[in-house]
């Protein structure tokens, strides 16, 4: 699963349109057209068609995510004597990419580890708390887990059946 279909994924189960799509995008620190958007949304079949296709790379993804959590939970202020974040400062990789997604996302819609679950749940896939919580730990922590494709995919599925019906 690459990220051009996470963002299909995510923009299916949150039903964004186009414009909410660049919002969002804007949002997190990148400026991306309306072409631009459904060039990323295309889903290519062959090999005719990927350059028809604009790849999401790490850094795309990472910044609709941040966008995301800012479009759904407010911009938040630094507290007194505090430096603002850095949002370029975290460097997705590709092994970490999903972990990422699903923090974010967490974040973003304000989930508990048991909505979280019962998400995951409703797409056909049991995992303990334990499991989930080794997942959404900071990478390089004795107890992280990379989150494997499967994962990721099932909790955007079941996050497109608890939002969409």
């Amino acid at each position: 699963m690459n990220n051009n279909d996470r963002l299909i994924r995510l923009r299916y189960a949150l039903n964004f349109t186009d414009t909410e799509m660049v919002d969002i995008f804007k949002l997190g620190g990148s400026e991306v057209t309306k072409e631009d958007v459904l060039l990323l949304l295309t889903k290519s079949n062959d090999e005719a068609e990927d350059e028809l296709q604009l790849p999401c790379t790490n850094r795309m993804l990472d910044s609709f995510l941040n966008g995301l959590i800012v479009y759904k939970r407010g911009k938040q202020e630094p507290k007194p004597g505090q430096q603002p974040p850095n949002p370029a400062s975290a460097a997705v990789t590709n092994e970490s990419v999903n972990n990422i997604l699903l923090k974010k996302m967490k974040i973003a819609l304000a989930l508990t580890s048991e909505d979280m679950l019962a998400i995951l749940e409703k797409a056909g896939v049991s995992i303990s708390k334990g499991e989930l919580s080794a997942v959404l730990r900071k990478e390089g922590h004795k107890n992280y887990k990379p989150c494997l494709d499967r994962y990721a995919r099932n909790f955007l599925k079941g996050l497109a059946l608890t939002y969409r019906g």
